[in-house]
């Protein structure tokens, strides 16, 4: 039975995307602010929090298991409070709680502020009012060399395929100030890359009073933390500015990589996602980011078997991959979501169909992206040093990748945090090692 706050430790298990990390990382900040003790071991805690995702079908059902997964734990079976935050929440509403009976309660994204009142709720101790609150500075559990940094929340797209705007809200961003102080902060436990990342992290600023760019942000950022790298990961294509090209060259320490989501190639496709665009006018845009940066890297995502997609459309985007436009290319096969416009849309595809497709289309992006990784033999890149394996073979990353999605470079010494020439020895598909 627990008396009192600080004998409460809650452990939070995070699905989804980096997102829900940032997220996770700022319900942490605001139990420790309250007096709550955390804990990475959920079998063993007073209470559970599973934040989860609900972006599409199969990261709804990923969080399903871990929610029933976590629901076996002898502790909760003996009433430690299963708490449920985040996407599916957000999506699904009142459905979901009375639907999901194994949980005690339900906090979408919008209310993750609130995470304090509620476990205080759902453990029966009283908490410390907000206005007595202890303003603790920002702290990850366990800081690493890199950390994830929202700068905004919520899209305005409303691509015909995606529930993030149903999930999230309207697109709103965080200010200069606020990202400034996460940043100083991390920086100041040990962190030496931030990742900046949003659902549209282009259009950051542009919501303002006196608007402002992602350029502007970066610049400013690039500037007052010289020893610090910064990556923008999730920049649709109309978020590619001259202004922003220009920053991205001009700092040693701004990452030389564009992440840009493109889904497909096809005009008549692209207009029923909601989206604009074209085979050649991609080009024309990387052809002009490859001009104005040096050295640049570019990764992004796309779609097989969206509604309608015939095969001759198919074989263009095949195509567009295999001209090696991309250092990384990430695949989905199109999921049919309930609520989206694009759910009854004519001409779905079969799902071994779209599977078929997307795979294929792995394997294309595979035998193209693992070439361009192998011409970094005999070049020498700045890595830092994120840590080493079980086998104590030590790892960073080069800054031409990203964290989590693009490899890693093996190295023979280095110290956890620091950054050191290395000269790429050989390649493994994404892998590189080093010395």
């Amino acid at each position: 039975m627990i008396s009192h706050i600080s004998d409460a430790h809650i452990a939070c298990i995070t699905l989804g995307c980096a997102k829900n990390e940032v997220d996770t990382a700022h319900m942490q900040q605001r139990l420790r602010a309250c007096g709550f003790s955390l804990t990475d071991d959920p079998e063993n805690a007073d209470a559970i929090i599973i934040n989860t995702c609900s972006f599409i079908q199969s990261a709804t059902e990923e969080s399903l298991e871990a929610i029933f997964e976590a629901a076996g734990y002898e502790n909760v079976n003996a009433g430690a409070p299963l708490i449920v935050t985040g996407c599916m929440p957000a999506r699904y509403g009142d459905d979901l709680a009375q639907e999901l009976t194994e949980a005690c309660a339900f906090v979408p994204c919008s209310k993750e502020d609130d995470i304090a009142e509620v476990v205080a709720h759902a453990l029966g101790v009283p908490l410390t009012t907000k206005e007595e609150m202890p303003q603790d500075e920002f702290a990850l559990m366990s800081p690493g060399v890199f950390a994830y940094v929202k700068i905004s929340d919520g899209c305005d797209r409303f691509c015909s395929y995606c529930t993030i705007p149903f999930i999230r809200g309207r697109y709103h961003s965080f200010t200069y100030e606020a990202i400034s102080k996460e940043v100083s902060q991390l920086v100041k436990q040990g962190v030496k890359e931030i990742v900046l990342i949003a659902q549209d992290t282009g259009r950051w600023g542009s919501d303002f009073e006196q608007p402002l760019s992602l350029a502007w942000l970066v610049n400013k950022l690039a500037k007052a933390f010289p020893h610090t790298w910064f990556r923008v990961m999730y920049i649709q294509p109309e978020g590619i500015t001259d202004e922003l090209l220009e920053v991205v060259e001009q700092h040693s320490n701004v990452c030389s990589y564009f992440d840009i989501p493109l889904q497909h190639v096809e005009p008549a496709l692209l207009k029923a996602m909601n989206r604009r665009g074209s085979y050649e006018e991609f080009i024309e845009l990387i052809n002009h980011i490859k001009e104005r940066v040096s050295n640049v890297v570019l990764r992004t995502t796309l779609i097989a078997g969206f509604p309608g997609e015939t095969e001759e459309q198919f074989e263009n985007l095949c195509s567009f991959v295999e001209e090696g436009y991309f250092d990384y290319v990430g695949v989905f096969a199109y999921s049919r979501e309930e609520g989206t416009k694009a759910y009854n849309l004519p001409d779905q595809i079969e799902e071994d169909e779209k599977n078929y497709r997307a795979q294929t289309l792995r394997d294309i992006a595979d035998n193209v992206c693992a070439l361009k990784v192998a011409e970094r033999i005999g070049k020498t890149f700045e890595v830092l040093i994120e840590g080493s394996e079980e086998d104590g073979q030590l790892y960073g990353r080069a800054q031409c990748q990203a964290p989590e999605v693009d490899g890693v470079t093996y190295v023979d010494n280095g110290i956890p945090g620091e950054i050191i020439p290395v000269t790429i020895e050989d390649t493994l598909l994404y892998e590189m090692e080093g010395a």
